[in-house]
């Protein structure tokens, strides 16, 4: 297994105690996918990561994945990830004021702006704005290999980013449309990852011994206060549909070790500013993961460290015994 990092003590409102773990064990490969602002569900997680003393061997992230894989893969730990971010989205004015600044600057208007020219947000300025200073530059300066996905505008087709700039990376694979505009990198026009491969573990499947998928796509969730949801609420509704049926196809044919849903629905793609509700609703789903990998690792480890012949069932997992979690929503 890679190197472990060093302890980080449990969330003091985390209730559970954790798990004894085996202290050689299977490597993990972590993909976290796409889902805006309940992408932010992924910080628990990744403290559950440090507080089981783990360390994934490879990672993948899309569109909001990507930015917390690329700092998690930079050193970070999730503790560090969550103040960072409690930093940046509570510091509300600003925030607004940086947002305006980074926007995309050109003769388009609010009734122009869906010309091919115009979009709300440069995303490699907004990234200069919310990432943590100690991001890695490069993929090849990042303690842990990350794979990082985006769409090709004109080919349509998945843009599998591993080596160079990590930033423009980052950025290619958070445009999504109308909000942000395209990223030029080598000659193609790249936009949202999550058009393509809104939960990546597929790319890291077959480099580690188990896979964990943290899915925060999210659905739409009625509300009461009104007949119908407004213009921008439809807009992001059709792209997390169309995501979701992707991640249900792809969960039908090849599912991974782990599987977690954040439990986060309720909230909007834009509901940044809701940060601490978003991390409490998401706490659950950290402890059923924390549980459910102890056990996994456990059962796939026990073995070897007796000193038996492992049966076949445990030294090669079959599907069927893969662990899905938290298929359930919160209202």
């Amino acid at each position: 297994m890679s190197k472990k990092p060093a302890s980080v003590p449990a969330a003091s409102h985390t209730r559970s105690v954790t798990p004894a773990l085996p202290l050689h064990g299977p490597t993990i490969a972590l993909a976290l996918g796409g889902g805006g602002a309940r992408g932010l569900a992924h910080i628990p997680i990744l403290e559950a990561f440090d507080e089981l003393g783990l360390r994934p061997k490879i990672m993948a992230g899309t569109s909001i994945g990507a930015i917390f894989a690329a700092a998690y893969a930079s050193g970070l730990t999730g503790r560090q990830i969550r103040a960072h971010t409690e930093e940046v989205l509570k510091k509300r004015l600003d925030l607004v004021r940086d947002l305006y600044a980074a926007r995309v600057r050109g003769p388009g208007r609010i009734w122009n702006m869906l010309t091919a020219s115009s979009a709300f947000l440069g995303a490699e300025r907004l990234l200069d704005i919310i990432l943590p200073k100690h991001i890695a530059r490069d993929f090849a300066h990042l303690s842990i290999p990350l794979k990082i996905v985006a769409s090709d505008f004109y080919a349509q087709e998945p843009v599998v980013l591993s080596s160079g700039p990590l930033r423009r990376a980052i950025a290619a694979s958070v445009a999504l449309p109308v909000i942000f505009e395209p990223v030029l990198l080598e000659g193609r026009v790249l936009i949202d990852g999550g058009l393509v491969n809104p939960l990546p573990f597929d790319l890291v499947s077959d480099e580690a011994d188990l896979t964990v998928a943290i899915d925060v796509s999210g659905a739409p969730v009625r509300r009461f206060d009104r007949e119908r949801p407004n213009v921008w609420e439809s807009l992001f509704a059709a792209n997390f549909i169309f995501e979701r049926t992707i991640i249900k196809e792809k969960l039908r044919s090849r599912q991974p070790d782990v599987y977690v849903d954040a439990g986060t629905s309720r909230y909007q793609v834009l509901d940044f500013l809701k940060l601490d509700e978003i991390l409490a609703a998401a706490e659950p789903a950290k402890e059923r993961f924390k549980a459910q990998l102890a056990r996994v690792l456990e059962a796939e480890t026990l073995p070897a460290l007796e000193g038996h012949e492992a049966p076949k069932e445990i030294a090669a997992p079959s599907r069927s015994r893969r662990a899905l979690l938290g298929r359930g929503r919160r209202s």
